[in-house]
Parts: structure tokens; sequence; C-alpha cells
């Protein structure tokens, strides 16, 4: 599918820039930053760190690197927010291909080559590949088969696989320097989401976003589940910011978190109702109905059981134990932050997930 946005023919080896914004991740920042070092490509390199106020150690393990390595630099991000970092660290590169990274991630080794191979034969502005979520503990090998299964996270062509082509949104995405000049830098109010609002206003302009299933980015997930929680519960209010804010914005599986959470408020009322004996001289149209609510907790729970024991992956015992927490811990704590971001907005709404503790 062509553009109706034509770019420039891009060189055979043009020089990338990873841009990189970074707060409280001294457990992943070194594997990050040498994932990208240790790229396969001949093109050259740069790589550009927005350092946050971090409190764990972060930035003194980066000043170590630069000292040992003169393609990484790095700027001051003062708020260490994402969308700010980002574009601090992008107006601060130099070379013609961008590839955003996250402390979370490595990358595979043929991921840049393969990645300026697909922009050059697609004309894409923006590609992306797949979220290849890994662990290495049991919570977090639990989390990561979450991520990838349709019961858990799936969705997203970045999370569950689709065919090589045009897509709604690139995760983590390397970019063409060129288009920023075209749709703006990455919008700084969008503290989660950018990255979609980014590739929305992209496909508005006319250019081509695409998916790639050769592209891989190893994926760690948060390591707790006080972490895991209160990263969905953000990430369920700035998803629907970028309801209130775009139609685009809105998709039929974003409503069935929110949808679950009314459930199974409902059902544990109908519970407590009936099992008090409030509704037992009730109307038939009243009692019948609240009887059946107070199912749904029980029905919930007996699929959270069934998908825990027979979600694909090669997942062990402590593993399948653990996703009995991980797919509700998901599911509910994403689905009251969106029926907060559609009541009352983001309203500044921090990922506290990234805190040191």
């Amino acid at each position: 599918m062509a553009s109706t946005s034509a770019l420039p023919p891009l060189e055979e080896r043009p020089g990338v820039s990873y841009i990189m914004p970074v707060l409280n991740e001294a457990a992943h920042i070194q594997d990050a930053v040498q994932s990208i070092l240790g790229q396969e490509y001949d093109g050259p390199k740069e790589v550009v760190v927005a350092l946050g106020p971090s409190t764990d150690g972060t930035n003194r393990i980066v000043a170590e690197l630069q000292a040992q390595e003169p393609r990484l630099r790095s700027v001051a991000s003062p708020t260490g927010r994402t969308p700010a970092g980002l574009n601090l660290a992008l107006q601060a590169s130099q070379f013609p291909v961008i590839v955003r990274v996250d402390a979370h991630t490595e990358l595979e080794p043929h991921y840049t080559a393969r990645a300026v191979e697909t922009l050059r034969r697609t004309g894409a502005a923006d590609v992306g590949g797949l979220m290849d979520a890994q662990g290495k503990t049991a919570f977090q090998r639990a989390v990561a088969a979450a991520y990838v299964s349709p019961l858990g996270l799936g969705g997203a062509a970045y999370h569950s696989g689709a065919p090589e082509g045009p897509a709604e949104s690139a995760y983590l995405g390397v970019f063409r320097r060129e288009v920023f000049d075209e749709v703006g830098l990455f919008e700084e109010t969008l503290w989660r989401g950018q990255d979609w609002d980014m590739c929305l206003r992209l496909r508005q302009a006319g250019f081509d976003v695409w998916f790639d299933p050769e592209l891989k980015v190893t994926y760690w997930p948060r390591a707790n589940f006080g972490k895991l929680v209160r990263q969905f519960y953000a990430a369920g209010i700035w998803r629907a910011e970028l309801a209130r804010r775009h139609r685009e914005g809105k998709s039929l599986r974003h409503f069935m978190p929110p949808l679950l959470v009314a459930g199974l408020a409902a059902g544990a009322s109908g519970a407590v109702l009936s099992a008090t004996g409030v509704t037992r001289h009730s109307p038939a149209w009243l009692k019948y109905p609240t009887a059946a609510a107070g199912l749904i907790p029980a029905l919930y729970g007996a699929g959270i059981a069934y998908a825990s024991a027979t979600m694909a992956g090669g997942l062990g015992k402590p593993e399948r134990l653990r996703l009995l927490a991980v797919l509700p811990g998901i599911h509910v704590s994403w689905g009251l932050g969106y029926l907060r971001g559609r009541l009352f907005g983001a309203a500044g709404t921090v990922d506290t997930s990234r805190r040191k503790s």
C-alpha cells in the first residue's frame, strides 16, 4: 500500500539515532544500552538518553557507560515524563533515522538493519514490530504470557502478531526524521499514549505506519503485582484520555475491561443482597436478575482459572498459579483506570510503577 505523502528515497546505510527516555531504570538500563550498541548495522549510530530525576542510581550508571562509549550521549529531562524526554532526545540527535527505545526493552541484533530495510522497501514514515515479552522470574513470565494472549492484553498487532502491512500504531517506532517537520513532535500533554497519537497524526498526514513481524523487541514486564496494577491503572486512564480527544481513539476491545468492572461490581452487590435476604420478598423482575448478577464473579473466576490452566506458551505451574492474580490484575486495574479517565480525564495522572518503590 503506497502512502499518499511520498518521502524521498532513503540511502542504503543512513545514520541512526536511538532516543531513550529514562526514569528509575537501574535494573534495566545497562542491558538496554548494550543491546543498542551491539546492533549489527554498518551505518553510523548514536544513542541519546533523556535522563529524568531518577533516585535509584540510573544516572550514575549512564554516566559510567558514557565514559566508555563516545556514541552515548545524554540530555537532562527535568520532568522525567516520557514525551518530554523523547522530544529532548530527538532535538539533540542528528541522524535521518530515529529509533525509539525503552529502557525496559532490548533490541534483537538485526533490528536496526531490518527496520532500515523496511523503511526503504515500503516508503513508510514509521515501522514497528513485535513486543516479545519475556520474564526472568515466574511472575514476569506470567505477565509476559498475558501480554501476548487475547485473554490478557492481546489485540494490537505488536502483542499477538499479524501479517506485514499498514497498521494503526507501531510499538516504539523507527521513524524517518523528516516526518517530524510535517506533523510536529510528540504530544507532551499525553504522558502515556503519545506513540498512538503520533501514529494517528502521521496517518492523517498521508504517511504509512507499517507493521513488520520480523522486527522483535524483547520487553521485560514490571517485576511485582503492585507495579503491574499501577502501570495498567495509569494505562487505562490515558487510553480513555485518547478516546476523549480523538474519535479514532475508541475500539470495542477498549470497552471490555470497564464492562467487566461494572459486571463484577453488580455481581458482588447482587450476591450480597441475595445472601442477606434483602431481595427475598422482592418482585420477580428484581429478585431473579439480582440473583443472576451474583453469579458474575464466580463465572469470571472460573474463566480466569480455565485461562490460566490452558494458556499456551510452555508455562509451568508457578507461572500458571501467578496468572490467577495477573489476569484479573490487568483487567480490573485497566478497566477502573479507563472508567476514571472517561469520566474525569487524565488530569496529569502519573504512572507510579516507574518509581523506585
